[in-house]
């Protein structure tokens, strides 16, 4: 497969929606983690990210114009123990209780599917990065409908074991604009990870969609270490 430009693919496309990236630092010594929102609503362009704990939440900008909290107000990113759970939406919930109690990330998902957003039935797609004695590993799941029939959901799980450094993997819920939205089609993609992370940030942030951007979370965890930095960035200051 051939290894993509992260700029290229997010440039490339004016409506991803909702984005994870997950990969290794070009240096080797990070675990490297991003996720972002974008909206076309004016309901989904009312948020940002704050910091939760470990971890963060979405929270309206102005809350006089929220309207329907159920899909835009969650916890994108929570830490269960050794591991960092990134999803885009409640699920990150259903994952942390579940594996909590010692199901794993694929047992988790089962117990849920795509967003009852019809006709676009959104995707639900979730990562959880695993660092333990200096190693590293991750995975990433899709869960969508056949093909916009809402009668059945096809799930995927994609695993990663020690991650080449300078790369990462990225999913998102859109392969572009659309009415409906156009779900997510096959793996993640391999992309460069690049730089540090205010690089990788800004990397992230400067190619997407200026009008359709909403908020940006990236972290790095040392590997060696466990001690993470982390960045967020949001359109609505």
């Amino acid at each position: 497969m051939e290894k993509k430009s992260l700029a290229q693919e997010l440039a490339g496309n004016a409506y991803p929606g909702r984005g994870i990236v997950m990969g290794r630092s070009a240096d080797g010594k990070y675990a490297a983690a991003a996720y972002f929102i974008m909206g076309r609503s004016v309901n989904s362009r009312n948020r940002i990210f704050v910091e939760d704990g470990e971890g963060i939440r979405t929270q309206a900008f102005d809350p006089a114009k929220l309207e329907d909290p159920s899909l835009v107000i969650y916890a994108p990113v929570k830490v269960l123990g050794n591991k960092t759970i990134v999803t885009n939406g409640d699920q990150t919930d259903t994952i942390y209780e579940l594996m909590d109690r010692q199901q794993t990330f694929e047992q988790s998902l089962r117990t849920r599917k795509f967003e009852p957003d019809a006709p676009n039935y959104t995707p639900r797609i979730s990562g959880i990065m695993h660092i333990e004695n200096g190693s590293y590993n991750f995975a990433m799941s899709i869960l969508k409908s056949n093909n916009g029939d809402p009668s059945s959901c096809s799930r995927y799980t994609f695993a990663y074991e020690n991650p080449a450094a300078g790369t990462g993997r990225f999913l998102h819920t859109y392969i572009g604009d659309g009415d409906p939205l156009p779900s997510f089609e096959g793996e993640p993609v391999l992309v460069a990870i690049d730089g540090d992370i205010d690089t990788f940030t800004k990397t992230v942030w400067d190619n997407l969609n200026s009008e359709n951007k909403v908020s940006l979370f990236v972290r790095y965890i040392d590997i060696a270490s466990g001690k993470y930095e982390t960045r967020i960035v949001n359109k609505n200051q």
